[in-house]
């Protein structure tokens, strides 16, 4: 007991709820400033990724087989071989895989950016694999019609180099490619054999009833229009970067919100998946706090160039 009649606390520090209180202050602030750094990294990570040539996120070596940019109408689509890794054998009899990239998002690559892929899965099998990617500035002049046009010549010098396959390519169309790669197979469907669309939009009314927004919007503002006018206020480009905010819009409140702060509360283990590299000042904060957990923490979680 006290001197002035009040108990005094059991370790002879502060009371327990200002004593709570202090530790989440800090964990805060430890947090504050790692998930700031995370971000810092992120920036600068995209910013050296602009910084390249020909920037992309593919895992595995590739080789150019065809630069659309010399194509007589000229595209900036190129056709990649997929370099085997060690260790993987390609059964030249077994018809090619060829993934074709979305014009917009992480940037080509994105179907072969880690070995659990589709080019990944599709080499496991013993498939030969090819990458039709892009350049980020499309040529003077280029429409998709010129795409589609470059796409077929790309899977005829597919064919062309796999006689023995028992069977046309398998062709892999993500997200906006999927779609582009249907309008071909339209035209010309010999060229093809299986095709799959992965996330690709094939028509407004596509997404759950009630959950999906974009359905929506696009019962309402559907047509053409919209891609004109973005092409207009881009001086005569449409921007990809209005096909991922259409996807980004789908859920606003994990676009604004969740994903920010799943980082933030589980930030000793999320900076290596946010930014793809280990965070050693996560470990020293982890140390530092002996293994307490935040009280603010969520238990959610949501190569080579051609």
């Amino acid at each position: 007991m006290s001197s002035n009649g009040h108990p005094a606390p059991a370790d002879g520090g502060l009371p327990n709820l200002y004593t709570s209180d202090v530790e989440y202050m800090v964990d805060a602030a430890q947090r504050s400033v790692l998930f700031s750094d995370v971000m810092r990294q992120r920036g600068n990570q995209y910013r050296e990724h602009l910084a390249e040539t020909v920037p992309h996120v593919l895992d595995y070596a590739a080789e150019l087989v065809i630069d659309g940019r010399t194509l007589e109408r000229p595209v900036n689509y190129v056709l990649a071989r997929i370099v085997p890794p060690k260790g993987v054998e390609i059964d030249e009899t077994r018809r090619p895989f060829v993934v074709v990239d979305p014009r917009a998002g992480h940037g080509p690559g994105i179907g072969g950016f880690k070995a659990d892929s589709e080019i990944g899965v599709a080499l496991k099998a013993g498939h030969p694999c090819y990458l039709v990617g892009f350049l980020p500035e499309p040529m003077p002049g280029q429409t998709i019609e010129d795409v589609a046009r470059a796409e077929a010549i790309f899977l005829e010098k597919v064919i062309a180099l796999h006689p023995q396959a028992d069977g046309k390519p398998c062709v892999v169309g993500n997200c906006q490619a999927g779609w582009a790669i249907m309008i071909l197979a339209a035209i010309q469907p010999e060229l093809f054999g299986p095709i799959i669309v992965a996330g690709s939009p094939m028509s407004y009314w596509a997404g759950v009833r009630g959950k999906n927004p974009m359905r929506y919007s696009g019962g309402v503002l559907g047509g053409s229009w919209l891609t004109a006018l973005t092409s207009d206020l881009g001086g005569g480009k449409f921007d990809g970067g209005w096909l991922v905010q259409n996807f980004e819009g789908m859920n606003p409140a994990n676009t604004l919100w969740t994903k920010q702060y799943n980082v933030y509360a589980n930030v000793d283990t999320e900076a290596s998946r946010r930014i793809g590299v280990s965070s050693t000042s996560s470990s020293v904060r982890s140390h530092s706090r002996r293994g307490k957990p935040c009280r603010a923490a969520s238990s959610t979680s949501s190569g080579t160039a051609f």
